[in-house]
């Protein structure tokens, strides 16, 4: 292997791109944001399935697929939410 510092230099800047951070990559703001986003669409997705239902133009079995997600994803918030505030809870507890 030949070792001059054009070389080096050159494999230096090489590894240092690989490690860099990439623009499109997900922080957790970012997870956030979709997670908040997808929630907001599903309750969405069933308050317009069950006002379909009421007046003729959906199909049953649709309205309680889409009732089963909305139940879902409140679920799953409330539970997270409990988390949130038991921990929140746990640190208040921790001694100073």
């Amino acid at each position: 292997m030949d070792m001059n510092p054009v070389n080096a230099v050159h494999s230096y800047a090489s590894a240092r791109s690989a490690t860099a951070p990439r623009a499109d990559q997900n922080q957790p703001r970012d997870a956030a944001l979709n997670l908040a986003r997808d929630f907001a669409a599903t309750l969405q997705e069933g308050e317009t399935m069950a006002t379909a239902a009421m007046v003729g133009e959906a199909d049953p079995h649709a309205m309680v697929q889409a009732l089963a997600q909305t139940e879902l994803a409140v679920e799953t918030a409330v539970t997270v939410r409990d988390k949130v505030v038991e921990a929140y809870q746990e640190i208040l507890r921790m001694p100073v």
